[in-house]
């Protein structure tokens, strides 16, 4: 089983949905995707000569946050190895369906589409990275469901408290998983690379964004609909911390 694509989704309020999409395709650099579900709630941001890989999904109840999509040839068989290693099926859908993982994230297996082309590094920043934020007793569990999953390599982060699986470099979204201080349910968001953090900073800003919190080498950011996500400074083009290192964010 191998994944050929991925995506990183936003999920938002469904209240807020046009706030996200407005914002979000205005810092990627991307047009909308017609609107698609029972509700209108999904939507893909299209890049301009290359293959998406970042959708956003109004939710019914809570704040939101994200997760992502693995897209395999096999749909079947990425679910059952998902299930295999202790994940559960939420909902069947025939051709996809909606997983969690041990600890309780979302995730989605879905069909690959032939997609191949990373969208291109847009304005100093690219949107790479789903960070899995995760507390501390079940931490090791689920960062050995992911690598095992995914078969990705697992990499020591820029801190002890940070692992990073790193797929093949074709693939456009790739996971850090960061182990928490307290013990609190499992959750994700979105992290971007930024060439220049201030600089992608105030464009954010120009857009709605509020700065949260500034860390060693990132900025935790809310976005118009109330989504947490966090600026990083690494190399948009590989996701690599100067000097080489793999990278890390918070949550």
């Amino acid at each position: 089983m191998t994944v050929r694509w991925t995506y990183a989704f936003a999920d938002r309020p469904a209240a807020r949905f046009c706030e996200a999409c407005a914002f979000w395709t205005a810092v990627t650099g991307t047009r909308l995707s017609e609107r698609r579900g029972e509700r209108g709630e999904f939507v893909t941001l299209l890049p301009d000569g290359a293959d998406p890989c970042v959708k956003v999904q109004g939710v019914g109840e809570g704040d939101g946050g994200a997760h992502i999509d693995l897209c395999a040839e096999d749909v079947r068989e990425l679910t059952g190895a998902a299930c295999r290693l202790g994940a559960r099926v939420v909902a069947d859908h025939g051709d996809w369906a909606v997983l969690r993982s041990p600890a309780g994230l979302p995730f989605c297996a879905v069909p690959w589409q032939g997609e191949a082309l990373r969208p291109p590094v847009v304005s100093g920043s690219r949107l790479d990275q789903v960070c899995l934020d995760i507390p501390p007793s079940a931490y090791g569990a689920e960062a050995a469901f992911w690598a095992a999953l995914t078969g990705w390599e697992r990499r020591a982060g820029s801190r002890p408290e940070f692992q990073v699986l790193a797929p093949p470099p074709e693939l456009p979204v790739r996971l850090l998983l960061q182990r928490l201080d307290e013990e609190r349910p499992a959750s994700a968001h979105l992290d971007l690379a930024c060439a220049d953090v201030a600089a992608v900073r105030s464009r954010h800003e120009t857009h709605g964004a509020v700065p949260v919190h500034e860390g060693t080498h990132w900025t935790v950011m809310r976005d118009p609909a109330g989504g947490v996500y966090c600026l990083t400074g690494r190399d948009p083009a590989t996701g690599a911390l100067p000097g080489g290192a793999p990278g890390g964010s918070a949550g």
